[in-house]
């Protein structure tokens, strides 16, 4: 009998003269289908090929003797059956997840497929490079499919499924289960050259130099368009905070941007910071994920986020 399977007395299936078994890798399939509603994504997300993926769920449905997908012109969709038995498959993986984890020393090391993460702009310009440090030593045979995004675009794909994990700041849209990664104040940041940091400066003086900020539709633009509105302001929004960076750095505005993406240059004495009454409102971030997904590892991974940008 294979390892982990489950058997079942159907010695009648096409192409087989022998008792055939469920086991996990017919309910991974199963799950990440579901979850992806593609069996060519399903097969991406396991390392497979799609036939492979076909057989996988084309077996299971004979064991079960009902279809469990219905299956359209690119598209695929659980039949009532299917639904019914999800949450199963689920928490078998989960329990297969569990067990490794109180068998084994060092569990992410069995851990394979792909880990669709996305995240913002602030995240890459910060604390990227260590998160994925730390990814790599804990989960060495995971690989990552890393997306960057505004944050609400990046919500809107986790919402779809096509992201298992996303590092976004609020306001949030969907529910998700989520780990608090913190909140970052938002910085004025100039040039030096500007000399504008030897006292506390004015709306008005503010309002003779190009703002640099967020994208247009995004809260804090719209919080900095209200507390400028009546002025002279001139606000340039970008939905590339690394370009407002560099502008703000080449002397050509002044920018508000989270901390943790000017800290380096704050450092360096490549920016200063600006005394000014108004700030908009630190962005809170969280990890937030699909509480049902097919492997616990995200999980982990989210709050090894929060340990890595909290630290």
């Amino acid at each position: 009998m294979p390892e982990h399977a489950i058997p079942l007395d159907r010695a009648d299936l096409p192409g087989h003269g022998w008792c055939m078994s469920i086991t996990l890798k017919h309910l991974e399939g199963f799950v990440w289908v579901a979850e992806v509603s593609s069996f060519k994504g399903a097969a991406e997300r396991l390392n497979t090929t799609q036939p492979n993926i076909s057989t996988r769920i084309a077996q299971l449905e004979a064991l079960v003797g009902e279809p469990l997908f219905v299956r359209g012109t690119g598209s695929v969709s659980l039949t009532p059956r299917g639904r019914d038995l999800l949450p199963l498959a689920r928490a078998a993986l989960h329990a297969r997840d569990d067990f490794l984890t109180q068998a084994t020393a060092d569990p992410g090391r069995l851990t394979q497929g792909t880990l669709r993460l996305g995240v913002t702009e602030m995240i890459v310009h910060s604390f990227l490079r260590p998160l994925m440090a730390r990814i790599k030593a804990d989960f060495p045979n995971l690989a990552i499919e890393l997306t960057m995004d505004m944050a609400a675009d990046v919500e809107a794909m986790l919402a779809q499924n096509q992201l298992d994990l996303a590092l976004i700041n609020g306001p949030f849209q969907f529910q998700a289960a989520s780990v608090d990664l913190g909140q970052f104040a938002m910085v004025w940041v100039a040039s030096p050259d500007l000399g504008l940091n030897d006292e506390p400066i004015t709306q008005h003086a503010l309002s003779q130099h190009p703002i640099l900020t967020h994208a247009r539709g995004t809260w804090v633009h719209q919080a900095i368009a209200a507390h400028f509105q009546g002025s002279r302001a001139r606000l340039v929004p970008s939905s590339n905070l690394g370009a407002c960076q560099q502008m703000a750095l080449d002397g050509m505005g002044i920018a508000v941007l989270p901390h943790p993406m000017v800290a380096r240059d704050l450092a360096a004495k490549r920016l200063v910071a600006l005394t000014y009454d108004w700030h908009p409102a630190p962005l809170a971030f969280q990890a937030r994920y699909n509480a049902d997904h097919p492997t616990k590892s995200v999980a982990t991974i989210a709050q090894i986020a929060a340990e890595v940008i909290g630290s």
